[in-house]
């Protein structure tokens, strides 16, 4: 069947012109195959199994990314992860989360009142969104740090969004149109979830996180000052923000009573803090007890400020003395079919991308974060499930959108939660507020939940110690930073994110594009422990003194660096060039269409500059010179031109992993340059660490990886040189019952010596097998000078490694004798096969 497919494919290719053998001459299909031996990899003493390595196929890619029904059936059970502990739930775990979930349900139900507020929407709406947010997500969570709910920045954009489209529809009311928006959101996050497209916050950088979290933190807690004072002067809080705090100043003569209530809670609420952090350093021992006071410090305050208000208005229902939160419903009395308008649809349409950015960046940011805070990993597409499922659910009992929220994530794990289960208990103390604490409600003085609002949105502002901390690691993220703070303060939170996105993609575009390749020379390094040499049996000896390093030295090693010091190696040491005429190149940022045309075009600078043409007599006459030509003196070539002339480019491909049509196009377009700057010879292409097969493939498609013909002289006469390593190493079986054997041969040597009264003159030292061997073909190994035959053989023949016979097999396949495990046998093998004097690598 296999062949079938292959005469079909290529009569196909045939008749539709396909050349299926481009530039490969070592492949049996291209008519020319090399029957000389020179890709011959043979040594008489050592059995070696020869490889060539397969392509990759269309077949094999789709199999790759197409599951298996065993994957199919682990990602069904994936979508539900709470299956994986819940069988082994137990006491101790049902404390902790039980201490955890009753903590975090005290701070959710002020908390979710007053984000409501923000949102535009009646206090129980926040309700209603706290309780079916940390009641869903349990059964999808990968997280058990996290709560889900009401949270400022979005409570913020939902209310723009309930705003905007009941400008152009007041008939419409509020909780619908939030309803709608939820459902919506809901069904985009989950889509991402379910198709595994949770990799997509990671293009979101962390400085650009951080900027949208100060801006907006700054935004909301602008906008709430007016009503924390009472100022009756009437103008927007949901202008920018630099407005809402200019005309907040300006009416600062409006404030009334209602100050006393607000400033005096948001006083009490971080003196509270302070006290508790200040009592938890001098009591160590009683920290936890600190922890739980503070983050009941909430709680505290609005019973407090309840308290005061229903003392003093219990008589004044009509008329209180300060503004209060007024009449909460009891029960779910929203709870109703989301109605999905396509009038409310298209109103908000342009704020969807915002919005579906703002749902996800702060939960993903913050799971994560506590993740590795508390050693677990998060699954970004599941907790993508999870939000999805908590928003398309909530709107049936009249929730509005929600996501993680930091402060009671914070909390959370503080308070020694165990599992995600903790959020039904907090699911519970919600339900309990909803049905039996709404007449407390009542009392609720507006002004205090607008400090509490304050008070919770600071934390979310960045300290001058993480930007600071940005500005070490990269001074560029502290511009992304405050632009994003800037554009915030001074336009929208939707203007400030999509700017600080749009910046940071252009930073990295502009990295990518402006990638700089550095030239690496080789240097020999010594390994060194304290002031003493490491030689190859582990012993020291002094550096300088008894062990001089020298160039004949066996303990020793090449390294390859960059020759301008890019990487902060010492400048003192002085690289050599690793051979004259011979390039060694090295990507730093992948090698792709961005970055192509950047790369190359220093490469052929370099080269240019650092070697002369092969023929300086190419141009007989002026007129045959191009314009661009280098190198003009009067008109003719400099006959004393000193350079090299140029052997070989080695391109170290450590750092790229996939490559593309534009940038191999490239590629082949500077090897035809530079084949005719070194003609009538070929320039030798050499690549390392190539990591893809997908990559190899791309390249020897485009005729690299393989010696190509040159229409002067065919193929020039090459060495091949391959890295093997042993199929029996040391850790084989076969490998073991010879080093028993050898015991025993050297026991009876020595029985045998001691009963003649012989003594050993000296120790017998075991040497360890070399795993990897740097071979030649003996043919044409006198001529290249690095491993000569006679010295092949005498290593074989006195390792004891290989006696009986020892196997090894090639690292890479023989049809690809240009692509190198290193840059070491890349070296090697461009030397080889220079046409110049050809020095001894080590």
């Amino acid at each position: 069947m296999g062949e079938q497919s292959s005469k079909i494919g290529r009569t196909l290719a045939k008749g539709l012109g396909i050349k299926v053998a481009y530039r490969d001459p070592l492949s049996a299909n291209s008519g020319d195959p090399v029957t000389r031996g020179e890709s011959t990899f043979s040594v008489g003493t050592v059995d070696t199994y020869s490889y060539n390595e397969p392509e990759p196929s269309s077949i094999e890619y789709l199999r790759e990314i197409t599951p298996s029904g065993r994957q199919f059936v682990d990602y069904l059970i994936g979508l539900f992860p709470f299956l994986n502990w819940i069988g082994r739930y137990n006491l101790q775990w049902f404390i902790g989360d039980l201490v955890a979930g009753i903590t975090v349900g005290a701070v959710v139900v002020p908390q979710g009142m007053a984000y409501a507020k923000l949102a535009e929407l009646p206090v129980q709406f926040g309700l209603y969104s706290s309780f079916m947010g940390v009641l869903v997500y349990w059964f999808f969570a990968t997280s058990k740090d996290i709560t889900i709910g009401p949270v400022a920045v979005m409570s913020t954009l939902t209310g723009t969004i309930v705003l905007q489209v009941q400008a152009e529809y007041p008939d419409i009311e509020a909780h619908v149109i939030a309803s709608c928006l939820a459902v919506l959101l809901g069904g985009i996050v989950c889509f991402l979830g379910l198709i595994r497209m949770g990799f997509i916050v990671d293009f979101i950088p962390l400085p650009a996180i951080s900027a949208f979290m100060t801006g907006s933190a700054l935004n909301i807690a602008s906008g709430q000052v007016k009503q924390m004072l009472g100022e009756t002067a009437s103008f927007s809080t949901r202008d920018a923000t630099y407005l809402v705090i200019i005309n907040t100043l300006k009416n600062l003569p409006t404030a009334n009573i209602d100050a006393a209530m607000g400033v005096t809670a948001l006083a009490m609420l971080y003196i509270i803090r302070s006290g508790c952090t200040y009592a938890a350093k001098k009591q160590p021992h009683r920290a936890k007890i600190w922890f739980f006071v503070s983050t009941l410090r909430t709680v505290f305050v609005i019973l407090f400020y309840t308290m005061i208000s229903a003392a003093v208005n219990l008589h004044r229902r009509d008329n209180p003395l300060f503004t209060l939160l007024g009449t909460v419903p009891r029960g779910f009395k929203a709870a109703a079919v989301p109605v999905m308008d396509t009038r409310i649809i298209k109103a908000f349409s342009s704020q969807l991308p915002a919005a579906v950015i703002v749902l996800l960046i702060e939960h993903i940011a913050i799971s994560k974060s506590f993740g590795r805070v508390n050693n677990y990993t998060i699954d970004p597409s599941q907790e993508f499930i999870g939000i999805g499922v908590t928003n398309l659910l909530g709107p049936f009992l009249g929730g509005y959108p929600s996501t993680g929220s930091f402060s009671r994530t914070a909390i959370k794990s503080k308070a020694g939660v165990r599992t995600p289960l903790a959020g039904l208990i907090t699911a519970l103390v919600v339900l309990l507020a909803i049905y039996a604490l709404t007449a407390v409600f009542y009392y609720i003085p507006s002004a205090s939940l607008s400090g509490v609002i304050i008070h919770a949105v600071g934390d979310l502002i960045t300290s001058p110690n993480t930007v600071y901390q940005f500005w070490r690691v990269s001074p560029l993220d502290v511009l992304i930073f405050f632009i994003g703070v800037i554009v915030t303060v001074f336009s929208s939170i939707e203007d400030g994110i999509y700017c600080t996105i749009c910046v940071s993609v252009a930073v990295l575009l502009f990295r990518l594009a402006k990638a700089r390749g550095q030239f690496l020379g080789r240097v020999k390094i010594h390994s060194v422990v304290g002031d003493h040499l490491l030689d190859n049996d582990g012993k020291y000896g002094s550096f300088g003194t008894t062990k001089t390093p020298s160039d004949d030295d066996e303990h020793h090693r090449s390294i390859f660096l960059p020759t301008n010091h890019a990487d902060g190696s010492n400048p003192d040491i002085e690289l050599e060039q690793p051979h004259p005429g011979i390039f060694i190149y090295r990507f730093s940022e992948g090698f792709n269409y961005p970055n192509a045309n950047h790369y190359t075009d220093n490469l052929v600078q370099t080269i240019f500059k650092c070697t002369r043409r092969t023929n300086p007599h190419a141009f007989k006459r002026a007129g045959d010179r191009p314009w661009n030509a280098p190198d003009l003196k009067n008109g003719k070539e400099a006959e004393d031109d000193s350079r090299p002339l140029l052997q070989a480019v080695i391109l170290d491909f450590s750092s790229v992993n996939n490559v593309d049509t534009t940038s191999v196009q490239n590629l082949i377009d500077v090897r035809n340059q530079l084949d005719l700057y070194a003609s009538p010879r070929s320039v030798q292409w050499h690549f390392a660490h190539i990591n893809n097969r997908w990559t190899k493939r791309a390249l020897a498609a485009a005729g690299f990886g393989f010696p190509t013909p040159t229409s002067n002289d065919g193929f020039h006469r090459w060495k091949p040189i391959f890295s093997v390593s042993e199929i029996e190493g040391s850790a084989s079986a076969a490998a073991h019952a010879e080093l028993i054997n050898n015991q025993r041969e050297l026991a009876f040597q020595q029985q045998q010596d001691m009963e003649a009264g012989l003594k050993s003159e000296h120790s017998t030292t075991e040497r360890e097998t070399t795993n990897t061997i740097e071979t030649v073909e003996t043919s044409t190994s006198e001529e290249s000078g690095i491993i000569s035959e006679d010295k092949l053989q005498r290593d074989l023949k006195d390792s004891k490694a290989y006696r009986g016979r020892r196997k090894v097999a090639i690292v890479q396949g023989m049809n690809r004798p240009f692509f190198h495990i290193d840059l070491t046998s890349a070296l090697q093998s461009a030397v080889a096969n220079s046409s110049q004097e050809i020095p001894t690598i080590h």
